[in-house]
């Protein structure tokens, strides 16, 4: 029986870490599970017997995707020497991350989560920056951000700034890079809640961005 188990578990992962390669190079909707099963060199018959279909492999995926975001923002914070650095460290990953994102994808990650299917696994978004809070509660303390800010609006301000970046509607890909947009909305906001000690750091980090 756990032999099974290792088994299904081992064909779990293997069959997600697959979705995930294909959704992030040609998008969502244009990966079936007959290509997935091509892909994989295992037949489709294998696929359903872990996930019943395609709707519930995508939340596999985006859980995976969100769970080691988490993982990310905790290991950041863990190595970083203070809040600040944690912050560009993060951006930096992010914008790298989804420069390797297909257009198609992050059109069809918009569409899923506007029909209710990603907001049904679990209410968590991709990117998870509601765990940025803590970076923000940090960089209070070591006195790099005001202390009269809120934690919880700033980063509720935050979050909707980093989805806004995102919109290719808002600030067209081919017309703004990303290091432009960044620069100009997210690293100006972080700015305007940095003590005079945040504000050196930030102006020598995006030096190096």
């Amino acid at each position: 029986m756990c032999q099974k188990i290792k088994i299904v578990m081992d064909n779990r992962n293997r069959i997600i870490e697959g979705a995930a390669e294909l959704f992030r190079s040609y998008g969502i909707r244009t990966v079936t599970m007959d290509s997935l099963a091509n892909h994989l060199g295992m037949s489709k018959r294998t696929i359903y017997e872990v996930f019943s279909d395609k709707n519930e492999l995508l939340i596999g995926v985006i859980t995976q995707m969100a769970d080691r975001q988490r993982e990310l923002v905790k290991k950041v914070l863990d190595e970083s020497e203070n809040a600040v650095v944690a912050i560009f460290t993060l951006l930096q990953i992010n914008r790298d991350h989804f420069q390797n994102l297909s257009p198609a994808f992050q059109a069809d990650i918009k569409r899923f989560h506007y029909e209710g299917l990603i907001k049904k696994a679990g209410k968590f978004e991709i990117p998870d920056y509601k765990n940025y809070q803590q970076v923000f509660d940090r960089g209070i303390k070591e006195k790099l951000f005001r202390k009269d800010i809120s934690p919880d609006l700033v980063n509720r301000c935050f979050d909707s700034l980093v989805r806004s970046i995102m919109n290719n509607d808002l600030y067209p890909f081919d017309k703004f890079s990303r290091n432009q947009v960044i620069g100009n909305v997210l690293i100006n906001y972080l700015r305007g809640i940095s003590t005079p000690q945040g504000l050196e750091l930030i102006n020598k980090l995006e030096l190096t961005f």
